[in-house]
């Protein structure tokens, strides 16, 4: 999440897009793309959390929500700029002389509801007041909004406002118009929030958490209903929810005398060609494979890298699918819960990051699909990634040496290492969790198994269902994950993810953190000099790798397939990898 002006998208260009050489592929292929049904069908290996889209938190959520919900802008998938979409362009923006700035949008004249109301800056400062009432369930997200102080609207334009800011901020352009507006007829028909102003839930929100009018509208907002029935599912996006059957489908419907046909031209958040869009679940790898083979599921990502490899040996794949292999703006890891006790040491932290065998892991488990990181920025942001960082070496010996410094012995024979831990004797066990049907992180969590048993380190697999294994770490109930996180062609702010004030409620699932960490955190997302910022982030980099929260892997490379009877289907960095929604079926020429 994330400021303007193009020069943040110049770190993107050593980014490069690549597709497997396959006679599929070919540009003569493409020209010949064969007709068909248009409806486009997505494998995906879990459901959405939800559909709300204040409230979602995971990736599959946040694809979908795409179609049905739109923001005042997006960062374009082909160009990898921000571009306007329910606004008329990118904002004014400038600085105040009190240090804080002054963002102005105009909205689309076109720009509608589904039942003809035009969108208005009424919305906007809606859509805003539900981001920030402070009983509303989206933590996770809170903290991109903080700057926004207040709105000032235009009664002689009311397709016009202005975002009144305290304070400078890195992603001001990007989060200031980044959010699924939503329409205040449908989701406060008692206008439970209208006499609360954005300052006020500023500036009193503790007071606010205990007014009844605040807990009403937030307990109806949170409520199941308003996370996956389709009658408040219509957005002023291109497509309706129509039918969410629980683990097995989620199907948007295109609507008809939708506003965005006006302006269909502007850019690729105008371009919804298929006329039905299936994200179908299936749980498990494999199963899905041999569901794409069928010609069953048109679009499948993440495919395991051991399968993808012998893809082009299936002429049922060459002759139907282009496979791409698009860089990947995302980074995997191991998270440590440090607030518990047997991981609150930091020798023994740095043995646990000497028993991943990363090189093994890339070459082996993901077949070479990726590259070695050392901290949660993108290899491809040059000048802001800390190159200077040495990534902890596989290393059995030095493991044990730390391990053996910090107490842990096997003091009863049982073959587990032991030690007393505030006054308990306590056996060096981890309960390692994984979300089930991933067998990439079920490979990974198999070899650390291997690893730690040479050290004397028990160490339990456990899979978990998706919802319950993301509940499990927003509530601290585990001891060590296998986790990753997507970020976008713009400056990091590390804020949600590992600020201490993220702890209850945000991302910080590992519990790192201190105030030195907190106050870098706090000054790089108000640092505007791009090269004073590229330094704070190296030190960032350095504090985490110094204290070991998590245990960096790499960025993986994306592997796909797209069924070749649609055109417009190119492969992007940006995650998911593709624009579903714009894809054509042309008759064969």
């Amino acid at each position: 999440m994330y400021f303007s002006s193009g020069k943040i998208f110049a770190a993107v260009a050593a980014i490069t897009v690549s597709s497997l050489a396959l006679s599929s592929c070919s540009s003569s292929s493409k020209k010949a793309a064969k007709s068909g049904n248009a409806e486009v069908i997505v494998h995906q290996l879990s459901d959405a959390d939800m559909l709300n889209p204040i409230t979602y938190v995971d990736a599959n959520a946040g694809y979908i929500n795409k179609n049905i919900w739109q923001s005042l802008v997006e960062m374009d998938f082909k160009t990898l700029q921000l571009v306007p979409v329910i606004a008329a362009g990118r904002p004014e923006i400038i600085k105040t002389e009190n240090g804080g700035m002054e963002i102005t949008y105009q909205i689309r004249p076109e720009a509608a509801w589904d039942n003809g109301q035009p969108i208005t800056a009424k919305d906007i400062e809606f859509t805003l007041k539900v981001i920030k009432n402070p009983k509303v369930n989206n933590p996770q997200n809170k903290p991109y909004y903080e700057f926004i102080q207040d709105v000032k609207m235009y009664p002689e334009d009311p397709k016009k406002f202005t975002l009144i800011c305290d304070k400078i901020y890195i992603l001001a352009e990007f989060s200031s118009g980044d959010y699924g507006v939503i329409p205040e007829h449908m989701y406060d028909p008692k206008g439970l929030m209208k006499d609360f102003t954005i300052r006020q839930l500023n500036e009193e929100k503790t007071k606010l958490e205990n007014d009844p009018k605040i807990n009403e509208f937030a307990q109806d907002f949170n409520s199941e209903k308003r996370q996956r029935e389709t009658q408040f599912m219509e957005g002023s996006g291109a497509y309706k929810l129509k039918e969410w059957v629980t683990g097995q489908r989620i199907v948007l419907e295109r609507k008809q005398n939708w506003w965005g046909d006006k302006v269909q031209d502007k850019n690729i958040y105008f371009e919804a060609n298929a006329p039905k869009i299936t994200y179908q679940t299936i749980n498990d790898q494999t199963t899905a494979l041999v569901a794409l083979k069928a010609g069953n599921i048109d679009v499948m990502h993440g495919i395991k890298y051991k399968d993808f490899v012998e893809l082009p040996k299936s002429t049922k794949i060459t002759d139907n699918f282009n496979l791409h292999t698009p860089s990947s703006m995302s980074y995997t890891y191991l998270g440590l819960n440090t607030r518990k006790p047997k991981f609150a040491d930091l020798e023994t932290r740095k043995a646990l990051a000497h028993l991943v065998d990363v090189d093994k892991i890339i070459k082996t488990v993901v077949y070479g699909f990726a590259e070695r990181v050392v901290g949660p920025i993108h290899p491809s942001k040059k000048a802001e990634y800390n190159h200077d960082i040495k990534p902890y070496e596989y290393n059995v010996e030095l493991a044990k040496e730390l391990l053996a410094k910090s107490g842990w012995k096997d003091t009863n024979g049982d073959g587990t290492i032991d030690k007393v831990i505030n006054g308990e004797p306590t056996e060096f066990t981890i309960d390692f969790t994984y979300n089930s049907g991933n067998d990439t992180r079920k490979s990974v969590a198999l070899m650390f198994q291997e690893e730690a048993r040479k050290v004397g380190i028990l160490v339990n697999v456990i899979a978990q269902e998706w919802s319950v294994y993301l509940d499990n770490q927003k509530n601290h109930r585990f001891e060590m994950f296998y986790g990753a996180w997507i970020s976008t062609p713009v400056p990091n702010d590390h804020k949600q993810i590992y600020h201490t004030e993220s702890y209850n409620g945000g991302s910080n699932y590992v519990g790192f953190g201190n105030n030195a960490s907190d106050a870098l955190i706090d000054s790089i997302r108000i640092e505007l000099d791009e090269t004073k910022r590229n330094e704070m982030n190296k030190r960032f980099q350095v504090m985490l790798y110094e204290n070991v929260p998590v245990i960096f892997l790499y960025s993986p490379k994306e592997t796909m397939a797209i069924h070749n009877r649609f055109t417009n289907a190119e492969p992007s960095v940006m995650r998911p990898g593709y624009w579903e929604a714009g894809f054509r079926v042309e008759e064969a020429k």
